[in-house]
């Protein structure tokens, strides 16, 4: 990891990783639409245009992306509640959570 460490910039990509990940993001889709559309003919204003639209989607990428990180945190924050109240009778749903019981069946 020392060596990671020493390339430029990469202190930075850790402590921001989401903004790290925007920037190579829009570099790599700007990049694209840049070669993709160099002989169509556009103005400079609408390659503005162009390059901020796609930079905001890519951070909009992120940001959805981000959401599976906050989801997969909260999971594990909650795994051992999930599982000691989990018994080994009721049967999981979809989400690893147990299945609720009935109340006549709680005792049977």
């Amino acid at each position: 990891m020392t060596q990671l460490e020493r390339l430029p910039g990469a202190r930075w990509a850790s402590r921001h990783p989401r903004l790290a990940a925007w920037l190579v993001l829009s570099v790599g889709m700007v990049g694209l639409l840049v070669f993709e559309a160099r002989d169509v003919g556009l103005l400079i204003t609408q390659w503005i245009a162009l390059i901020v639209a796609t930079v905001l989607v890519a951070g909009l990428c992120i940001w959805i992306v981000s959401w599976e990180d906050n989801n997969e945190a909260e999971s594990e924050v909650g795994a051992g509640v999930t599982e000691a109240a989990a018994s080994p009778t009721a049967p999981a749903n979809a989400g690893g959570e147990a299945a609720p019981q009935r109340p006549d069946a709680a005792g049977t």
